[in-house]
């Protein structure tokens, strides 16, 4: 609801893309600046009440925005608190990804982050559904973010609930060398590192939309941000990205992840072609259910082969640099061009969008690169960051070379 609503207020106040793209990167920007140091600290705290302490941070700080909108605050003051939000939330991010994939089988890894991704997209259809219900009830923009607020609390009930299992940290080193330990994973893993390379060019270069969505509608499609149109089209596009990141774990189960890349990345592009070039909001509504698909599609197929071939170990840190990628990258592309949309209009952005997903869809092919290439790690023993021997590394689902089974 947060994410919905702030954006809104902040483009209602200021009807500027810049500002927009600002507090979205104070949301997000954390995720590029503090993921690494967010898994760090994964590994040097106990897991379970780290993550409690981070959500009830998050917490607080959502009550405090709640009061500053609500008085109007200056907006460098907002700025402010979504900051601290953005930070708590960068260093939350990693251990709660690196924990779930250990709370299953490694059979079921593929249907876990399945389900983890329609988790996520579900809260982007039943977020805006009960804000517009609400909004239509004359509830204002700071009871909403008190009642955002109070679903933190779920989060704490079910990290009480849940017994984390001892993870061991993925390197005994210290220092740069310990701040490091995912890069040197990434760079050993070179399908793990080609896919993370793929979504920070993704997330820059096709993604400022998500982040400018109040602006990019209503330049492009004359919605009011403020209206319900505008809370149920951001609804539809959220449903299309739950059905995709759905799909990956149902329907598309048994299908190879490696192939299902490109084709995505193909589906975003003409869809957001299209998207492009749309003048009126009822085509949009289709048309963003399918941008979304793909868009969710695409990230959960990507993410399930990413932790796919990676060591229970390494999750943590490993994930720090998917955040980097994903979610950093993508507040940066709402930063830089924000001010293009004020410039030129968004029509350009979003087509310039759709040709980086189409040069990618080639980039990110894993599927064509040969199985001896895909990972170049130590074969037997403990490896050199101080993780797995090669039996954990079999029992997690990863031969020698780093493939996960069944691929």
């Amino acid at each position: 609801m947060q994410t919905l609503v702030l954006p809104v207020y902040i483009a209602d106040r200021t009807d500027s893309g810049a500002w927009v793209g600002l507090f979205y990167f104070a949301q997000l920007g954390p995720l590029l600046l503090l993921s690494i140091v967010g898994g760090m600290l994964a590994d040097r705290f106990p897991r379970k009440p780290w993550m409690i302490t981070l959500v009830v941070t998050q917490l607080v700080l959502s009550l405090v925005m709640a009061w500053f909108v609500g008085v109007d605050a200056h907006l460098p003051w907002l700025f402010g608190v979504q900051l601290l939000i953005g930070i708590a939330n960068a260093l939350f991010a990693p251990s709660l990804q690196g924990t779930v994939p250990n709370l299953v089988d490694p059979r079921d890894l593929p249907g876990a982050i399945s389900l983890n991704s329609v988790m996520i997209n579900g809260s982007r259809v039943i977020g805006p559904a009960i804000a517009a219900v609400l909004m239509a009830r004359g509830a204002t923009t700071p009871q909403i973010l008190v009642l955002n607020a109070a679903t933190f609390l779920f989060m704490v009930a079910a990290l009480l609930r849940i017994t984390v299992p001892p993870m061991t940290g993925v390197t005994r080193a210290h220092g740069l060398a310990n701040l490091m330990a995912g890069v040197n994973i990434a760079r050993r893993r070179t399908i793990v590192g080609r896919l993370l390379v793929g979504m920070s060019l993704f997330s820059l270069c096709s993604l400022a939309y998500v982040g400018l969505f109040p602006i990019i509608v209503k330049d492009a499609f004359g919605v009011d941000p403020t209206s319900t149109t505008y809370n149920w089209l951001y609804a539809v596009w959220g449903l299309g990205a739950m059905v995709g990141a759905l799909s990956i774990g149902t329907v598309l189960s048994q299908v190879d992840k490696r192939r299902l890349i490109a084709p995505f990345f193909v589906g975003f592009a003409v869809t957001m072609t299209i998207f492009a070039l749309l003048r009126s909001p009822g085509p949009a509504f289709p048309v963003g259910f399918l941008l979304g698909l793909f868009y969710f599609g695409l990230a959960t197929s990507m993410l399930t082969v990413v932790q796919q071939n990676l060591l229970s170990g390494e999750r943590a840190r490993v994930m720090s640099l998917w955040f980097m990628a994903f979610g950093g990258t993508v507040s940066v592309s709402g930063l830089a061009f924000g001010p293009v949309v004020d410039a030129i209009g968004p029509r350009p952005v979003m087509l310039f969008g759709a040709a980086a997903a189409l040069g990618l869809a080639w980039w990110c092919d894993v599927s064509r690169r040969p199985v001896s290439t895909l990972a170049d790690e130590t074969a037997a023993g403990v490896d050199e960051a101080g993780g797995d021997t090669l039996e954990t590394r079999r029992a997690t689902g990863l031969d020698e070379h780093g493939i996960s089974a069944g691929d």
